[in-house]
């Protein structure tokens, strides 16, 4: 891929952008292709163990055009990360806009978190390797889209209590839900396990079910009813 054209007056370039949207989806394009690349290289380095020379070759851009845009690796790190979570926020809220029933939102929420990941397992093992490789404000960017990300989760599941009168403690719920889907990536084999649909079917039925069929407390002591 040549290398980007340099612009030094980046306000004209904004404007520019702003003002011709397919110069700017091109731009979009390019960068999402450059993210990709940047994601394979911390995928099989790991954040500290790539360099921005590893990062040149494998974006195709040179070494110099790669400090120009990017500054760092930091910098990379972070629009992986912030790109992704903005897509997959922005993905769920388009799919929840909707659907009103509580049940099928908690569903949605789930099937839409396996499907981008299960597309993006690379991305998804950065995102679970280098969670706290960010700083300079980076990290905590990042970490206002994964809390906003974090609360709709909760909104939907604290709908889904009151919508069905359930008595559960929400933070758990939520946190056991993203404990059964993050790791996907580390045993997911497409040859042999179903697709992201099903599996998202057969996880909403796990999680759901626990939810919504509490064991009584004899049961939870180990004794029959």
């Amino acid at each position: 891929m040549p290398a980007l054209t340099p612009v030094r007056n980046r306000s004209t370039i904004r404007h520019r952008l702003e003002k011709d949207r397919p110069i700017r989806s091109r731009y979009e394009r390019r960068l999402e292709n450059i993210l990709e690349h940047a994601t394979e290289v911390f995928c099989e380095r790991g954040y500290e163990g790539a360099s921005m020379r590893d990062l040149s070759r494998a974006t195709r851009m040179s070494l110099a055009g790669l400090y120009y845009y990017f500054e760092s690796k930091e910098k990379l790190l972070y629009l992986i990360q912030k790109h992704t979570f903005s897509r997959i926020v922005e993905q769920l809220r388009s799919r929840l806009a909707a659907e009103t029933d509580p049940e099928q939102r908690v569903r949605l929420f789930i099937l839409n978190h396996l499907e981008y990941f299960l597309a993006h397992q690379k991305a998804m093992k950065v995102l679970s390797h280098e969670d706290d490789a960010l700083k300079n404000g980076y990290g905590a960017e990042v970490l206002t889209i994964k809390r906003e990300y974090y609360r709709i989760c909760r909104g939907l599941l604290d709908d889904l209590k009151q919508a069905a009168g359930l008595e559960f403690e929400t933070r758990l719920a939520v946190l056991s839900l993203f404990g059964m889907m993050n790791w996907i990536y580390t045993w997911h084999n497409p040859r042999v396990d179903a697709d992201a649909a099903a599996l998202a079917r057969s996880m909403g039925d796990i999680f759901l079910c626990g939810l919504m069929n509490p064991c009584s407390p004899r049961q939870r002591n180990g004794k029959k009813v």
